[in-house]
């Protein structure tokens, strides 16, 4: 292997142990539930999720964004850390 393609390596290896580094602006997930798959999406700060009690209820959260949330905390903003709850699992 060449000593570029090792530089690579490490500095890789270095930023997997700094998640804070990256800032997600979208993504799409397909998370599979207890009852169905749903699709939650981040655009920006605001998360979304096609499950019915997201589109019910108007709270803008459910427990597939705050499990997104809670899986990707290090690499999210504070603002969509805490998107559409009234407490957050930022610290938790």
């Amino acid at each position: 292997m060449n000593s570029a393609m090792v530089s690579k390596i490490e500095k890789a290896r270095r930023y997997a142990e700094e998640p804070e580094r990256i800032r997600f602006e979208r993504f799409e997930v397909r998370f599979r539930g207890e009852n169905d798959d749903h699709v939650v999406t981040l655009e920006g700060d605001s998360f979304t999720c096609n499950c019915h009690f997201f589109e019910a209820q108007g709270m803008g959260t459910c427990s597939h964004v705050m499990a997104m949330q809670r899986i990707l905390s290090r690499m999210l903003s504070l603002e969509q850390q805490t998107a559409g709850m009234p407490f957050s699992f930022a610290t938790a």
